[in-house]
This record gives C-alpha cells, structure tokens and sequence, in this order.
C-alpha cells in the first residue's frame, strides 16, 4: 500500500493556512479553545481528517496544543519558524517514525540472523557510504538507504523487506529534506559514520540489543541540537 508524498496535501496545508491567518487575524486568543473537529471541518468545508492533519501542522508551528480531555488551545499567534519550513519539519518527523518501526526491530532481527554473507555485503554498504561522502546530497542518501537495506536483507523477513522497498521512495525524499533543512553534511560530509560502523559491529557480534539500541538512538530525534551543525 502506498505511504504517501512525505509532504502535507495542499487541502491540508490550505486548512493550515486558513486557521493561521484567523489565529494571526485574533478569531482565537492566546489562551482560547478552539472549536471542535465537527464544527472546524464545516466552516473549513474540508473532512475531520483534514482538519486533524492541520491542526497537527499548527502544533509543529507551535501556535496551537492539544490538552487530552480538553481540546486544542492557541498558545501563540505567530509561529516560531517560517511556515514552509515548519511542514517540512513536521512531514520529516512522520518519515523518522516510520522509520524507527520498521528498522529498530529490523536491526534486532539482523543480529539474531545474520549470515557471513550478510556481514559482507553490510561490510561493502558501509564502504559505499562512506565514498558517497564525496557527493551531492543526492547521492549519499542513495548510498545511505542501500545501507539500511542492507540490514533489512540481514533480517531475513520478506514482509519486512517489502515494507522497507515500499516505503523507500518516501524515505529518500525525506532524508534529502532533512539534509536541506539541518545542513548535517556542511561540516560532516559522512554524517553518522560512526553509528552505522557500530551498527555494522553489533549485528557482525550478534548483540540485537546493542544493534537495535544503535539504531535508535540515531533515528530518535532528526532535529535533536546534537545533530546540527554549530
């Protein structure tokens, strides 16, 4: 099944930028509840789906948060970052979640078992990676999603592996932004070096935790300070 553009649909973004320009516009104080889903969606003429998918673009903007039980209150009127690069933010973080599902546990299986083939053929993606360090942004995650497939096809599950081969488009594209947005490569040009050596090491010695551990933590948070540049 399809997962989709990595960028919010226009009727999203356009819902978005309407409750935006009423926010910014005073419809909703600082402090205010906003209406209802039900109510949002008729004024908006869009779904309930469409309305959540905006307001949850509203939140990465930081002018909105949701209060369980309560409802979603307006926090600011202005945005802490420009608008377009706020939805790629938030559209980044939905590819790294996915991420963190398929490939964590990936990573534990690859470790649990991995041939001496496989070892290998980790081994040369690793090498792959690390000369595209060289390239363009292009190119790297190129070299970077032949990596992570690489200890997909460790795994030795098929359904993983057409999970990860589905979701891989969405994937480069993602990662591509991500490099756009936090410029990690400016003074890193093989950015992550060091923990995918480490992942190779523990699926090799056959530590799933440690693998899955690694992975994780370099997956976790694509905007964490520690991963830009300074």
């Amino acid at each position: 099944m399809p997962l989709g553009s990595v960028r919010p649909s226009p009727l999203v973004e356009q819902a978005a930028a309407r409750l935006r320009e009423q926010i910014a516009g005073g419809a909703w104080p600082v402090g205010t509840r906003l209406p209802g889903e039900t109510t949002l969606a008729k004024e908006l003429g869009v779904g309930r789906s469409t309305v959540r998918e905006a307001l949850r673009a509203l939140a990465g903007a930081g002018l909105v948060r949701s209060r369980q039980g309560a409802g979603v209150f307006v926090i600011a009127t202005e945005p802490v970052e420009d608008w377009p690069t706020r939805l790629r933010r938030a559209a980044v973080t939905d590819v790294y979640e996915v991420r963190m599902a398929v490939e964590v546990h990936a990573a534990r299986l690859a470790a649990r078992r991995r041939t001496p083939e496989d070892v290998t053929a980790l081994r040369a993606a690793l090498e792959g990676r690390r000369a595209a360090g060289t390239a363009d942004d292009a190119a790297f995650v190129d070299a970077d999603i032949a990596f992570h497939a690489a200890v997909i096809a460790a795994a030795h599950n098929p359904v993983l592996a057409d999970l990860f081969a589905e979701f891989s488009p969405v994937l480069r594209e993602g990662l591509i932004e991500l490099l756009s947005l936090t410029g990690l490569r400016a003074d890193d040009p093989d950015t992550g070096d060091e923990a995918h050596e480490a992942l190779v090491r523990a699926v090799a010695d056959g530590d799933a935790e440690g693998a899955a551990e690694v992975l994780r933590g370099e997956l976790e948070d694509p905007f964490a300070p520690s991963r830009k540049p300074e």
